[in-house]
């Protein structure tokens, strides 16, 4: 699947300073269903154009078929765009999509010609128009014929936009309404796409005419979460019944739920030096630099590429001295033993051990609560009993979960921890109780008991 941005701002090839992007280069970016490519057919101070090329693999698209519907041998993925290209565009272009440059900051603020094309979209180019059109686009969908035989036009249309915008804004644009025109995303929805819609629709969704659509087909037909986008996008006008059909009280995405969860816990044992075990791009890192009681953060997982993002989340380079010294990141296999991460005050692994292999699991452990040995460990993963919850979830909530624990299960493994590694363990919800399935997300609180010298007379 292709999708082109040109611009004939003046000089045109700072497109490539604000995507990040050299134009004499071809740039590859591995994908969990294929490989991106991102080229620049033309580089000219008149006129600039950059191609993101998404080439999907339909093995690693069929590995991922379990839990959603993507089944069938033959399909329209590797071919039409679809909430894989807005996957990408996610990842290849992060900087440009946050509005940020380190070469350009000033032109990020600023609007400029741009056209963008998408050779083969699903939809209809009524509704393609409905959705572009208020954004400021200037929308050209032509509607892609059948077979000279069968007669008629298909599903897909030529989408061409034109407009004089801010990149950033463009790549929103795209980012959300793909998956909207596409209504069947390649990835189970949790409640955490809630998040992801209204960062993108900063600035614009609350007042597109189409964003009861739009928040449904995002968010896949989930119901409940629809409504709770829609009321955190407007406050101040309530989604009625009739737009919701399901009302539901506001509340908080379950990510955010989560880490406030895991800070609570690191307050009440009073800890100060932190290990983020796991830590993938920094999610939980960013939290807890805003947090001036840890003055040693460290940042520990097995991938050198999630690192790397997570530098670029937490914007290091930029990062005042005094701030910069308080966080670093380490790779670490948490299956070894590291010296370099003795003797912390606390350890967390947030959403880490299910994506472990149990034959694996003791290994971590050992490493965890028997050699590096922290004052305290926070652990969470998902309640499984919870997921009845998740309407058409077949399998397990992520593509990369080894296994899901019971609130008995993971009761029992928390128990078997504490014992055998001189520990105390208190165990929580995160997340809306449900009285008969628990909460979404389980927590342990482990607390090391301090060896005592007896003294006699």
């Amino acid at each position: 699947m292709l999708l082109t941005m040109t611009t004939t701002h003046r000089p045109a090839t700072d497109l490539g300073y604000l995507l990040v992007k050299h134009p004499d280069r071809v740039h590859q970016f591995d994908m969990p269903t294929g490989t991106a490519f991102v080229m620049f057919p033309e580089a000219t101070e008149e006129r600039c154009t950059a191609a993101l090329l998404l080439d999907v693999d339909p093995r690693k698209l069929r590995a991922r078929a379990d839990a959603f519907e993507l089944s069938q041998y033959v399909n329209d993925r590797p071919y039409a765009a679809s909430s894989l290209l807005a996957s990408a565009i996610s990842k290849v272009f992060r900087s440009a999509q946050r509005g940020t440059s380190k070469d350009r900051p000033e032109l990020t603020a600023q609007a400029i010609p741009l056209e963008i094309r998408v050779p083969v979209l699903r939809g209809h180019a009524d509704l393609v128009t409905r959705l572009f059109a208020p954004l400021g686009w200037a929308v050209t969908a032509t509607p892609i014929p059948l077979e000279p035989e069968l007669g008629g036009d298909s599903r897909y249309v030529d989408l061409l936009l034109t407009g004089t915008l801010r990149l950033a804004d463009a790549l929103n644009h795209l980012y959300v309404l793909l998956p909207v025109l596409d209504d069947a995303k390649h990835y189970w929805v949790a409640p955490d796409e809630i998040e992801k819609l209204l960062r993108s629709g900063a600035g614009w969704l609350a007042g597109h005419p189409e964003k009861v659509l739009i928040a449904r087909r995002y968010l896949a037909h989930r119901k409940s979460l629809a409504t709770t986008a829609l009321e955190l996008l407007d406050a101040d006008q309530p989604v009625t019944e009739e737009e919701s059909e399901l009302p539901v009280a506001r509340k908080a995405p379950l990510a955010g739920q989560r880490r406030d969860a895991v800070l609570a816990a690191l307050a009440e044992v009073g800890a100060t030096r932190v290990l983020d075990l796991g830590c993938g791009p920094g999610a939980l890192l960013g939290a807890l630099l805003k947090e001036r009681r840890f003055t040693e953060i460290v940042g520990a997982d097995v991938s050198a590429r999630v690192l790397e993002q997570a530098e670029r989340r937490l914007r290091l380079d930029r990062m005042p001295p005094r701030q910069r010294d308080r966080i670093k990141l380490i790779q670490t296999a948490l299956t070894y033993h590291d010296d370099r991460l003795d003797g912390y005050d606390a350890a967390v692994l947030m959403e880490v051990i299910e994506h472990v292999d149990l034959p694996r699991l003791p290994a971590l452990e050992a490493g965890v609560f028997g050699r590096a040995r922290p004052g305290a460990v926070v652990v969470t993963t998902p309640n499984v009993e919870y997921n009845v919850h998740y309407a058409g979830l077949t399998g397990m909530r992520h593509s990369d979960h080894r296994f899901e624990w019971t609130r008995a299960e993971f009761a029992a493994w928390a128990e078997r921890m504490a014992s055998r590694y001189d520990y105390t363990v208190s165990i929580r919800g995160v997340g809306d109780e449900d009285p008969t399935t628990g909460a979404p997300t389980q927590l342990a609180l482990f607390k090391k008991i301090e060896a005592t010298t007896e003294v006699t007379a």
